[in-house]
């Protein structure tokens, strides 16, 4: 993946969704980042010199750019160099993605033409009057239009970094990051429906976040409450009631919950009959699923 940095770039801009691949990368090996410029060395809008950048060099086929965003002021006259560049990268098949007034790159390179995209409340108009070929949305954290993303700007950089870590490598992956950077994955307002994987975790309780992860990834086995204890750290008795304050759900429901999730995605394999689904699950019978099911609705 590469970041590409400008004249004026806002540091937190970049170093939120940086940051976030970078944490996915300390979990497991994932993207090689690059930094690149037009320049070797670019002052950053709050005074802070970034050197040993990389020059432009051309983009791979499911490559991910990001743009982070520079002052206002600086996106009315863009190196003719770096909008060539970002056109190319999208014709050779890369996702282009925008924090903040990065947008207006974007939009000067054609990119935003026909697409939904937004940018920082403050540039909402700005960014409508330049580009009126753009679908510009208000109140939105991110955008995501086919291989084309923007963000509200400064900490939303973060939220669209998770969002796209969570479809590439899933919700437990995007998670664990969020958990790491002590920060709330919140969701897009486009989204239609949230995910059992990312729910109840807006919470810092180490010991329930391990007995979480621990029933996504065992959704088939039933785990005594006393194995949950140990792998919390904590007493069965006040594993139970830090679980419940945590997460509002009991450890039961919960557990229930993340293999209801798992009969749905399994219930698209035509191949699969109910009873086999149960059984994969962790539930007794496709009996009771149903009756979970049509409970749970």
């Amino acid at each position: 993946m590469i970041f590409l940095i400008l004249p004026t770039v806002e540091i937190l801009d970049l170093a939120g969704p940086l940051q976030t691949f970078a944490e996915a990368n300390a979990l497991s090996p994932r993207y090689a980042i690059q930094t690149v410029s037009t320049r070797n060395e670019v002052d950053s809008a709050q005074g802070v010199r970034l050197c040993a950048l990389e020059p432009l060099t051309p983009v791979s086929e499911g490559s991910l750019v990001v743009v982070p965003g520079i002052k206002y002021a600086a996106t009315e006259k863009t190196d003719p160099k770096v909008l060539r560049w970002l056109r190319d990268a999208f014709k050779s098949g890369a996702t282009i993605a925008s924090v903040c007034t990065g947008s207006f790159i974007l939009g000067q390179a054609g990119l935003l033409d026909g697409r939904r995209c937004t940018t920082h409340w403050s540039g909402i108009d700005d960014l409508a009057r330049r580009f009126p070929r753009a679908r510009v949305l208000s109140d939105r954290l991110f955008v995501r239009d086919g291989r084309i993303v923007s963000s509200a700007g400064i900490v939303s950089g973060i939220d669209m970094a998770l969002a796209m870590i969570e479809a590439q490598h899933g919700p437990l992956v995007a998670s664990q990051i969020a958990r790491e950077m002590v920060v709330y994955i919140r969701r897009d307002g486009s989204q239609r429906q949230s995910s059992i994987y990312l729910d109840f975790r807006t919470h810092m309780n180490p010991g329930v976040h391990r007995v979480q992860d621990w029933l996504i990834q065992n959704p088939q086995t039933k785990a005594s409450l006393e194995k949950l204890a140990d792998i919390s750290g904590m007493s069965a008795r006040n594993l139970t009631r830090r679980f419940r304050q945590a997460t509002g759900v009991s450890i039961r429901a919960y557990a229930t919950r993340i293999r209801l999730e798992m009969a749905r995605t399994l219930r698209s394999d035509p191949t699969l009959s109910m009873e086999s689904i149960a059984r994969r699950c962790g539930f007794s019978d496709a009996r009771q699923l149903r009756r979970l099911w049509h409970a749970a609705e």
